[in-house]
């Protein structure tokens, strides 16, 4: 396997994690809690929002 081809399963695992953690989030104030202190702004966001900030790296730093 190509080191190319393991970065595309990587990106899309990431992918498929951010979408089912969205909807996850989407129906727990718990998640959307610890999501804000890991560092990703997705308060008040809808579940498609919520997978695109997840599909970044945080914009904040993390709090304990």
């Amino acid at each position: 396997m190509s080191d190319d081809s393991i970065s595309e399963q990587i990106s899309k695992t990431n992918a498929v994690l951010a979408e089912w953690a969205a909807r996850s989030a989407s129906d727990s104030e718990q998640l959307i809690e610890r999501f804000e202190r890991m560092g990703y702004a997705v308060r008040g966001k809808s579940e498609d929002e919520i997978a695109e900030v997840l599909k970044k790296p945080p914009t904040r730093p993390a709090q304990a």
